[in-house]
């Protein structure tokens, strides 16, 4: 009798094998024979996710961006409504949520990774362009979101331009996610987090301190 496979279960394992060859190959240098390899699984298996590289390579860029949206959803949840929170326990929940767009921990700069290879391919390749552009959208549909929740619960500093701020953000979250990968030894994890801290304080309020209204 044939064994019961749950197909959820396979794929987490499919996806987690992957993520780890495409940091130690890169995702174009990725091929199916090394993903099998790395699950433990005959190819035959893995060809009900994928037949070609270019499916093996969509099927990463998805994967990463359902693990991502599936934390940031919890998070959001978690949160709820910011103005519950005194200001500074809002730029800290602020900043947690989007450090789940940076290389951290391992989970994470596989996830990276993985979206920095596949817009590179992206650049050149049309048929990767849609899930590019997504990727890139969500990421300022993300920013967006957190700095307009900042500024209505007067966390921001009057006056900001969210739009503008939106731009600046994603910036600053791609520039150190790519220098956090690329250069590990120059940017940790704690200052990537350090700079965003900075970011998100410059752009809110002071703190009031006792006596600071005279």
């Amino acid at each position: 009798m044939p064994k019961h496979v749950d197909p959820d279960v396979r794929r987490r394992v499919v996806v987690d094998a992957l993520f780890r060859v495409v940091v130690r190959e890169g995702l174009q240098r990725t091929s199916l024979r090394a993903v099998a390899a790395e699950a433990e699984l005959n190819i035959g298996s893995l060809r009900h996710y994928f037949a070609s590289q270019q499916e093996l390579m969509n099927f990463a860029m998805q994967s990463m961006l359902d693990r991502v949206s599936s934390r940031l959803l919890e998070r959001i949840e978690r949160i709820g409504d910011p103005s519950r929170h005194a200001r500074p326990e809002q730029l800290r929940l602020a900043a947690g949520l989007l450090a789940e767009l940076l290389p951290l921990d391992e989970r994470r700069r596989a996830e990276v990774t993985v979206f920095l290879d596949f817009n590179a391919a992206a650049r050149t390749n049309p048929a990767f362009g849609d899930l590019s552009r997504q990727s890139a959208e969500g990421t300022r549909k993300l920013v967006c979101r957190v700095l307009t929740r900042l500024d209505a619960s007067g966390a921001l500093r009057p006056g900001l331009d969210i739009g503008i701020e939106t731009q600046r953000l994603t910036a600053l979250l791609d520039g150190l996610s790519n220098s956090a990968v690329l250069h590990p030894e120059i940017l940790n994890p704690r200052t990537c987090v350090d700079v965003l801290i900075a970011h998100l304080g410059d752009l809110s309020l002071p703190v009031e301190t006792p006596g600071s209204a005279h």
